[in-house]
């Protein structure tokens, strides 16, 4: 028995049934309290619930001591950092996986007895990519057992439910992600459930597509059914009806999301009419003791204050007699961060060491009319914009929009039919090899080799770079340090945690100190306060010059572009700095202070308005 076990045994013995966790820096103590619970008027008979679940991985502690329970007819949330406990709780609910201790029970019995009554629908969705649409939901009807004579009435429903049915030929790697989500969870409902478990739904999946998907569960819970949520998107986990946040494995909150999100009211402000640059104004204060938390909203930084302190005055910052700081209201991303005891600090060590970039007249990313014709479709029509140095420039739209195709063809992976692009003055027709060795590029998978260890992929990207030998042995022990990597060298790239996985890419695409970064959705599937730590390092080499090409979906990270633009339907469709496409979305809707996200929606929404009116006329 390792020793974890034993410890569990011990724990589970003397365990309390209502406890008090602390994080570090994370303020006053709070119980959290195993179920059954509250549900309204009377008590809610749960569908699935744990008490005192651990899980040991050797002498690693997965989940420890894990109390909590999924209501019918209710989403539940379940949010944490990378390695928080969160698909090892949902595999084990599933039953593909037994406890080390502590009980857990699914629809009044051990899980996997009626699996019948459950559907699971895994990270990246559980999807046969060589089969179609349709053989995707024959074989799922098959393995659940549907009775022939039911399945044709369930599939109409299904593609009905999904908006599927004009796909239904399409081989499921063909998809779009948010088709590909949307099939995840139409083989996961084929036989209709009374438990549903999502690990993740919305990774890499566009706004528009999570929004979809939000609505078509929230009918499910209509219902009766019971939804278990685990997400990396805030925003969603503020709108479940009760969250549980893991984190190594212990559950440090149980409740309402805006239980959490009250307990850093007061706490958060929003600075504007600074003189500095907003970077800079973010990195200067981070580096204060009474900040735990900052973003970048527009020409505005918002802040989370620590516990106990005052809110400061204007003149406190020293950014000039037009400072301004406002107290705003709290979200539940500042009560996640705040119970995790803050995110990093400004300053990035990458970014100390980093050459600054030589200014320069030339831009450093330029498109020209970049157009890509596959066959008969076009995936990329006249995109036209430039960057100049020093700048983040942001490719935003939905899944298969055309925004991975311009990008692509900047980097110089992918010809473009019509056009030319340029990076650092060098053209992408003429000079590719000499344009792409001006440039990091960070693939969504990280392009790691998987079956090589840390130092080897270190070793070899030093390599393709073509790095003279001493600046190659000491550009790798800087990454090495810089994101501490020291314990994770002999580790095989493909079993990093998702974190250091991000960590090895960026360094292995900034070893050699490119002036031009291409980040294809870098944060994809990563926690927010991993995505914190990566953001302080782009934001550290922006001030030294480096220019930044980047498509995510996170549209909180769309504001730390200087500008955008919003692809769609291989179209730009709307270009500007963040606030003036917020405003654009504000004139549309009469929205008083749209998010990003409020954007993207309404600028496609009024494209698509004026497209049906055209074809119409």
């Amino acid at each position: 028995m390792t020793r974890c076990a034993r410890a569990s045994r011990s724990a589970s013995r003397s365990r309390a049934r209502v406890r008090s966790t602390r994080v570090e820096g994370g303020g006053a103590r709070f119980p959290v309290h195993s179920p059954p619970f509250q549900g309204g008027e009377k008590m809610t008979q749960p569908l699935a619930q744990t008490s005192d679940l651990v899980k040991c991985f050797g002498d690693n502690r997965a989940l420890d001591g894990v109390a909590m329970a999924i209501a019918p007819g209710r989403i539940t949330g379940l949010v944490g950092p990378d390695g928080a406990g969160k698909t090892t709780l949902i595999r084990i609910l599933a039953g593909l996986m037994a406890p080390t201790s502590g009980s857990v029970t699914m629809l009044g019995g051990p899980p996997g007895e009626r699996l019948d009554d459950l559907g699971y629908m895994p990270q990246r969705f559980g999807l046969y990519e060589d089969l179609s649409v349709i053989e995707n939901l024959k074989l799922y009807a098959e393995v659940r057992g549907l009775p022939k004579d039911e399945q044709q009435a369930s599939f109409d429903k299904l593609m009905e439910f999904t908006d599927l049915a004009r796909f239904q030929d399409r081989l499921a790697g063909k998809l779009s992600g948010g088709m590909k989500q949307k099939l995840g969870l139409a083989c996961a409902l084929v036989k209709t459930p009374r438990v549903l478990l999502l690990d993740e739904p919305g990774v890499g999946v566009d706004p528009i597509s999570r929004r979809e998907l939000w609505s078509m569960v929230g009918d499910l819970t209509g219902q009766g059914i019971g939804v278990l949520w685990s997400t990396a998107y805030l925003d969603e986990a503020e709108k479940c009806d009760t969250v549980y946040l893991l984190n190594e494995g212990q559950l440090l909150f149980d409740g309402p999301p805006a239980e959490l999100t009250g307990r850093v009211r007061d706490r958060v402000i929003r600075v504007t009419g600074f003189k500095e640059r907003r970077r800079a104004f973010l990195t200067h204060a981070l580096d204060r003791a009474d900040v735990i938390d900052g973003t970048i909203q527009g020409r505005s930084v918002r802040l989370l204050l620590r516990d106990g302190r005052p809110v400061p005055d204007a003149g406190a910052f020293a950014a000039g007699p037009d400072t301004r700081v406002d107290t705003a209201d709290p979200r539940f991303e500042d009560g996640f961060i705040e119970r995790l005891g803050g995110g990093p600090k400004g300053t990035s060590a990458l970014a100390e060491r980093y050459r600054t970039i030589p200014e320069t007249d030339v831009d450093a990313i330029a498109a020209n009319g970049l157009t890509k014709v596959f066959g008969e479709f076009t995936a990329a029509r006249d995109m036209n914009f430039r960057i100049p140095r020093g700048q983040i420039f942001g490719l935003l739209g939905p899944n298969g929009a055309g925004k991975s195709t311009t990008f692509k063809m900047l980097c110089g992976l992918l010809s473009p039919t019509s056009g030319t692009g340029a990076v650092a003055g060098r053209s992408l027709r003429h000079s590719r090899a000499d344009a792409r060795a001006q440039l990091g590029y960070m693939a969504q998978k990280f392009s790691l080799y998987g079956d090589l260890s840390v130092r080897q992929n270190l070793d070899f990207f030093a390599g393709a770079y073509d790095l003279p030998r001493d600046q190659a042995r000491r550009a790798i022990a800087a990454m090495i340090e810089i994101f501490e990597l020291q314990d994770k060298l002999d580790v095989n790239a493909g079993t990093l945690p998702l974190g250091f996985k991000q960590r090895l890419a960026l360094a292995c695409a900034v070893m050699h100190e490119p002036p031009v970064l291409f980040l294809d959705e870098p944060t994809s599937g990563v926690d927010p306060v991993t995505r914190r730590e990566f953001w302080m390092h782009i934001n550290g080499l922006v001030e030294k010059g480096v220019t930044v090409l980047v498509t995510t979906h996170f549209m909180d990270e769309a504001e730390y572009c200087d500008r955008a633009t919003l692809i769609y339907r291989a179209e730009q469709i709307a270009t500007g700095t963040p606030d003036e496409l917020k405003a654009e979305a504000a004139r549309l809707t009469g929205a008083e202070d749209p998010t990003m996200e409020d954007a993207f929606i309404a600028l496609i929404e009024a494209f698509d308005r004026k497209r049906e009116a055209r074809e119409a006329a």
